[in-house]
């Protein structure tokens, strides 16, 4: 029997994002993120209005979308409920969010060149699209105070042991991207990590078990 709850939210489940950027004044930014989809070579992205990732996005025009295994959720996690915007509104405060300029630092990650784009690559990613921005289109509904952009794929940098040899296609077997399934963190089907998102977000998740 199918009931009607009223969904609060909608994350069925989508992998988790680092997107770097530039500031303003030249450093790295550095943002998890899930909500991302791909189709061919395009990506579209949905972003708060406040976030330092949309303000360098919609100055720059460009990103990376650096993609972390399951294995990084410890990582992913250490960075989650920070910001770059030193302007936290009432509403991120609330949920525990605090001003870090420095998230690759604070993660233990590394900056990598990028070929392409003036933005940073995680070096740890196994996977990172340098990426420009095509377009960019606030929400229509006005309690939604995000922006959702359309970058394209200029060029994808892969783990050599994650191709399958001969072709240039990603091995799904060797693939385990780390998934935000309702702010919780998910690998091969398993809760990997508790989430400080979920707290923030005051999820009403029973995970002891799976995170004991």
């Amino acid at each position: 029997m199918h009931i009607v709850p009223g969904l609060k939210v909608l994350y069925f489940g989508t992998p988790v994002v680092l997107i770097s950027t530039r500031n303003e004044d030249g450093t790295a930014n550095l943002a998890p993120m899930s909500s991302a989809w791909w189709l061919g070579r395009s990506c579209m992205l949905g972003l708060g209005n406040t976030a330092q990732t949309t303000l360098n996005m919609l100055r720059e025009r460009e990103c990376v979308l650096n993609l972390p295994s399951s294995a990084m959720v410890d990582v992913v996690d250490r960075i989650a409920l920070t910001t770059g915007n030193p302007d936290l509104t009432p509403r991120r405060l609330q949920q525990g969010y605090r001003y870090e300029p420095d998230k690759f630092t604070l993660g233990g990650l590394t900056e990598q060149a990028s070929e392409l784009v003036g933005a940073p690559r995680v070096a740890e990613c196994p996977i990172q699209l340098e990426c420009r921005v095509v377009a960019s289109h606030p929400f229509q509904d006005p309690d939604t105070k995000c922006t959702y952009f359309e970058v394209e794929v200029d060029r994808a940098h892969v783990e050599e042991d994650l191709v399958i040899p001969g072709t240039h296609h990603v091995d799904p077997l060797g693939w385990d991207p780390l998934i935000m399934k309702f702010c919780e963190f998910f690998g091969g089907g398993q809760n990997v990590h508790p989430s400080r998102l979920a707290d923030g977000w005051e999820m009403p998740h029973q995970l002891e078990q799976a995170n004991a």
